[in-house]
């Protein structure tokens, strides 16, 4: 049985978990459209996602090093302030019809993604190793209440301030970003003592030689960027399809769900069936949305590409993080995930910066064959280091 400050800290860090996800899911919605409105050329339309992307990435590094001399509850609050800030500082940019005073406070909340992102290595810090996969998995479970309550609040609030449209938007992602301040006052994980902190452990590059620290990177990159390459330019390709923001805040509902219901079990499966074999079943749920995307531009077929799209992320990305936990000590955590982190996230923010310019000059197609040959990969490297592990037993 998990300890109950284990048990504490997960509830804590999946109802966070929650609520940035939430905006996250309102951001995507309504970003590109915004971009597409504000914007005096459409091609930089998903720039307003790119942002948080880019921003996240520029976060991961500092934010891990800043939590490990400060801890972890002290940098999620600081993260969370950023992040009202910035919704804050977008729905200012609507207001005056300002594209990159939009941007700017995109950015903001791409900060405090870029600390967020740590919720589910921090429920992991002072977990058993028999209780690591479930906390991780757990934690992310609380995008399941973000896949309900983002997308309706996108709806709710689109025209909350008519006529000036998606300004409600905002001010709700600054409502909810404040929100988690508050709740992160429970949160208790210990900060590593002065001799952990002044330890370095291994030299990174040192870790980074480890082939189960090559393909943990490498699965979570494949795993976040084809999410991310499909996901940004979807509510775009449905309206350019002749579907409503409606019908794309549903299927992107449907995403949200895919991605994080899972959650709840997906740990278990871990323990149970390994986890190279979940992050395949993941890489093999990606291939699925590819071909089905490819099948035809009917609603269905958006919806189901984008669930096969979520599920396939929850398998990658939960396996992956898992993976990488087998290969550092407590003294080097920090390091090892910043450099996870910062790899990931720029994958995925290659991914968003090309989605919006792929589906505008070369189409909807071609979102689908790009993400073709990294998710190939990912797979290959994923037998390569079965078939090593499975030799190394069998010498043992």
């Amino acid at each position: 049985m998990p300890a109950a400050r284990d048990v504490r800290n997960v509830g804590v860090l999946a109802a966070c978990q929650a609520l940035f996800m939430s905006s996250q899911s309102m951001h995507i919605i309504a970003a590109g459209l915004v971009g597409a409105m504000l914007a005096e050329n459409r091609a930089l339309a998903t720039v307003p996602v790119t942002a948080v992307v880019v921003a996240t990435v520029a976060t991961t590094i500092p934010a891990s090093l800043i939590m490990h001399r400060v801890g972890r509850r002290a940098g999620f609050m600081l993260a969370a302030v950023i992040g009202a800030l910035g919704g804050a500082l977008a729905a200012w940019g609507i207001w005056v019809q300002d594209f990159w005073v939009f941007v700017a406070g995109a950015f903001g909340m791409g900060v405090q993604g870029g600390f967020a992102q740590y919720y589910r290595f921090a429920a992991a810090d002072v977990a058993s190793p028999e209780f690591r996969a479930r906390a991780i998995s757990l934690t992310l479970s609380g995008g399941v209440i973000s896949a309900l309550v983002g997308p309706q609040l996108a709806k709710w609030t689109t025209d909350l301030f008519a006529p000036v449209t998606f300004l409600g938007v905002y001010v709700t992602v600054c409502v909810l970003a404040a929100s988690a301040v508050v709740l992160l006052m429970a949160l208790d994980i210990p900060k590593l003592s002065h001799a952990e902190v002044r330890a370095g452990g291994r030299p990174l590059i040192e870790i980074a030689r480890q082939p189960t620290f090559l393909v943990a990177v490498l699965c979570g990159m494949v795993g976040y960027g084809v999410m991310s390459l499909v996901m940004t330019s979807t509510p775009l390709a449905m309206v350019g399809c002749g579907f409503g923001v409606v019908d794309a805040a549903t299927v992107i509902q449907f995403h949200v769900l895919a991605m994080f219901v899972p959650s709840f079990f997906t740990g278990t499966l871990i323990d149970r069936f390994g986890v190279l074999n979940v992050i395949l079943v993941g890489m093999a749920l990606l291939a699925v949305c590819v071909a089905v995307a490819l099948a035809g531009i009917d609603i269905l077929n958006f919806g189901v590409a984008l669930t096969a799209l979520g599920l396939g992320w929850n398998f990658a990305f939960v396996g992956a993080s898992t993976l990488l936990t087998e290969t550092y000590e407590p003294a080097e955590r920090a390091k090892v995930q910043a450099a996870n982190d910062f790899l990931v996230f720029g994958s995925v923010a290659l991914a968003s910066a090309s989605s919006g310019a792929v589906l505008h000059l070369l189409g909807w197609d071609a979102v689908q064959v790009t993400a073709v040959p990294f998710v190939v990969t990912a797979v290959v490297a994923l037998v390569w280091l079965r078939v090593r592990r499975a030799a190394q037993t069998g010498a043992d």
